[in-house]
Order: structure tokens, then sequence, then C-alpha cells
């Protein structure tokens, strides 16, 4: 039996998901189908968007998936205009495709290893923000989009240096967006995770390190990736109408300072 979805915040709108195919981006794309959205999954991992559209239809949503690579201006562009064609309308986007890239001491990292970063975290949602907001103008319904950021935006760790410099640069680049298109009513906002139990954190190793970031974290836990996609279908809703231009930490606490 398909599962009811009560609450329905977003009934008769069309989210965007990019990175919809695991962790934050699944449980983000999950949520907007429970409020009631239509959801068009992208990513560049054909099985794992396709699962997510799968989850979407078997609760009762309706959703439809789009092979993406978001560092190619084209495949971009014809996302977007795919969702435009097959719903008629762009009211949400979440633009969560990201990688970590190589962590290692600066020294250490290639131009290769700075570029791949910058193209898929910053380049990327740069485009998708280009062709979102594009979309919505015409349509002139207004609209939301949030962004994945990161903690690291706001610090760092050892390696970090193109991951942090890629989601500073994003916290940057949606405070002129936000002056630029909300006289539109078009909103952006980033979510900024934390440690979040997604396969991201698993590839840096996060098991090995789950007691000394719990012990750091004032609520004493890992964070799932439902913590953060919640946030950032909330910021979708109109419950975040007078919120825009704002980078908003979903990390238990670990940023605040001194809780070392």
């Amino acid at each position: 039996m398909p599962q009811s979805f009560p609450s329905r915040r977003l009934e008769g709108r069309v989210a965007l998901v990019t990175g919809g195919g695991t962790g934050i981006g699944r449980a983000a794309a999950l949520a907007y189908a429970a409020e009631g959205a239509q959801v068009v999954v992208a990513g560049r991992r054909s099985e794992e968007i396709n699962e997510t559209v799968r989850l979407i239809t078997t609760n009762g949503g309706t959703g439809s998936a789009v092979p993406t690579d978001v560092a190619v201006a084209q495949q971009v562009r014809d996302m977007v205009d795919m969702t435009v064609e097959r719903y008629g309308r762009l009211d949400v986007a979440f633009n969560n495709a990201g990688i970590e890239g190589s962590f290692a001491p600066i020294t250490e990292l290639t131009e290769e290893d700075f570029d791949e970063v910058i193209a898929i975290n910053l380049k990327g949602a740069w485009l998708s923000i280009k062709y979102e907001i594009a979309a919505m103008l015409g349509l002139g319904n207004g609209g939301s989009i949030v962004n994945t950021s990161s903690f690291l935006a706001k610090g760092a760790s050892p390696g970090s240096t193109a991951y942090s410099a890629s989601k500073g640069g994003l916290d940057a680049l949606i405070r002129a967006v936000a002056i630029e298109y909300g006289p539109h009513n078009i909103r952006i906002n980033n979510i900024n995770p934390g440690a979040i139990r997604t396969p991201m954190f698993e590839r840096l190793g996060g098991d090995e390190h789950v007691d000394l970031i719990e012990s750091y974290t004032p609520l004493r836990r890992i964070g799932e990736p439902a913590d953060a996609g919640d946030v950032a279908v909330w910021l979708s809703t109109d419950e975040a109408r007078f919120v825009t231009g704002q980078t908003l930490m979903v990390d238990g606490g670990v940023s605040i300072p001194h809780v070392r």
C-alpha cells in the first residue's frame, strides 16, 4: 500500500533536484514528493536516480529521472528545458550535486584536482542557477532555489583547500543572486551541512571518526540525510517566504567556536 502524504505544502508545484541519486539529494527528493511536488531527479548515475524515482512513485508520488552532468552547460540547459516541457513549470530547485574531490595538503594537490572540484561544486551550481532562473523568469511565477554548500565553507579541515574554496564561492555567489532576482520573487539560499551519514562521508573515512565527531557536536550525533534534506524542503516552502540570500548551518552545532 502506498503511504499517504500528510502535509502537502508543495502541492501542484514542480521541484528539480540535482545529485538526487543518493544521500541528501535522495532524502530531499522523497521529501519534496511527500509535500506534493512533482519531482525531477537529476544526476550522473542513471541507476541511482532511477531508484530514487522508483521510491517516489512507490509511495504515490510523481517523478522523472534525467541523467545530467552539471559541469556541462548544455546538459544543464537540457535538464531545465525537459522539466518545463514535461511538467509545464519549475517552482523549486535544489542544487545538491557535488563531489569531495581529493583531500590532501595543498602542495600535494594538482591543478586538475582543483579544477574538477570547482567545475562541479561551483561552476555546476552557477550553471544550474543560471538556467533555473531563466526558466522561472519566463514562467513568471517566482520560485525558490536551494543549494548544498558545507560547514567547510565557514571553517576548514586539513586537505580541504579546493573543497572549501568551492563551497565558500557558492556562499558568496548566492548573495548577488538574491539581490538580482528578489524583485522577481525568486529566493535563493544555501544549506551548509556538517557531518552527514552519506556516501561522501563514508568515502572520507567517516565511520572511523564517528566517536570523535560526535564528541565535538553539541547534539552528540552524526547527521542523517533527512536532517539536511528536510531543511532544503522547508526553505522551498512558503513558510520561508521572507528568507533569501542566507547560508543555514545544518551541522548539529559542530561549527560553534570553541566547542572543541
